[in-house]
């Protein structure tokens, strides 16, 4: 799953100066073909569901009208694993950030046919979103699945799952929140095992990979894969209550 700009120049990209000079990458641009549902969803829902990037706070309770946990994904693709989730946890706001035009469109579909109130989308750069708009200790969870796992070598310095990244995901992390990261390319699965033990403010829930979580339903892609015999490794760590960081 990547994180794509639905813009000729991409905001955060490194076609662009930014204020905050951010290293990371989480995204290429791609173009996607557009649907006329997906269109007509972005037309008519999109005022309500999509929240406008700003470099401002989000305030959760204006955005949802309601005070709950809040979980961050990133990189939602299609939507479809994002919206059974919110489905499944109706107690839990959710928070969807892609790039990728279709997908947004896709998605709000699904939360109009499926009714979820509980589910909003940035369509912004996620490193950007987490940066400027995501207050520090305030977030219950976050989901990143299948992220681009850039299978070149000279390729991998622009994953996702870094420690510089994973060190400044964390502030935005509650004491008690989760980090739940999912891929199917092994090479990937070791590298995101890595970084995440080392990084001092995460802890395993597992020894190694974990169960997959019931509240992560499997893809068509994950059902194929699988019958192939391919492997899926789910990641979850957890910062712990009392925080040994001083990340706030």
């Amino acid at each position: 799953m990547t994180v794509t700009d639905p813009t000729p120049v991409p905001a955060g990209s490194t076609d662009e100066p930014v204020v905050h000079h951010r290293a990371i990458r989480s995204f290429v641009v791609r173009a996607g073909r557009m649907g006329t549902g997906q269109m007509r969803a972005l037309e008519e829902l999109g005022p309500r569901y999509v929240l406008p990037w700003s470099d401002q706070l989000l305030d959760p309770q204006a955005a949802w009208g309601r005070t709950a946990p809040l979980v961050l994904e990133i990189g939602f693709g299609m939507g479809g694993a994002t919206a059974e989730i919110a489905a499944r946890q109706p107690e839990v706001d959710f928070l969807g950030v892609e790039v990728h035009t279709p997908g947004v469109g896709a998605l709000l579909k699904l939360i109009d046919e499926r009714g979820l109130g509980n589910l909003r989308i940035v369509q912004h750069d996620a490193v950007e979103v987490l940066d400027r708009m995501i207050a520090p200790a305030s977030l219950a969870g976050v989901h990143i699945f299948f992220p681009d796992p850039w299978h070149k070598k000279k390729h991998n310095k622009r994953r996702l799952i870094q420690p510089e990244f994973v060190a400044r995901l964390i502030t935005r992390l509650a004491p008690g929140g989760y980090l739940h990261c999912a891929t199917d390319w092994q090479p990937y699965a070791e590298q995101m095992l890595n970084v995440l033990s080392a990084e001092p403010g995460l802890e395993n829930t597992a020894e190694g990979y974990a169960p997959r979580p019931d509240y992560r339903p499997l893809t068509k892609f994950e059902h194929r894969g699988l019958k192939l015999g391919h492997g899926v490794w789910d990641l979850v760590f957890q910062r712990p209550t009392a925080d040994l960081t001083g990340a706030s």
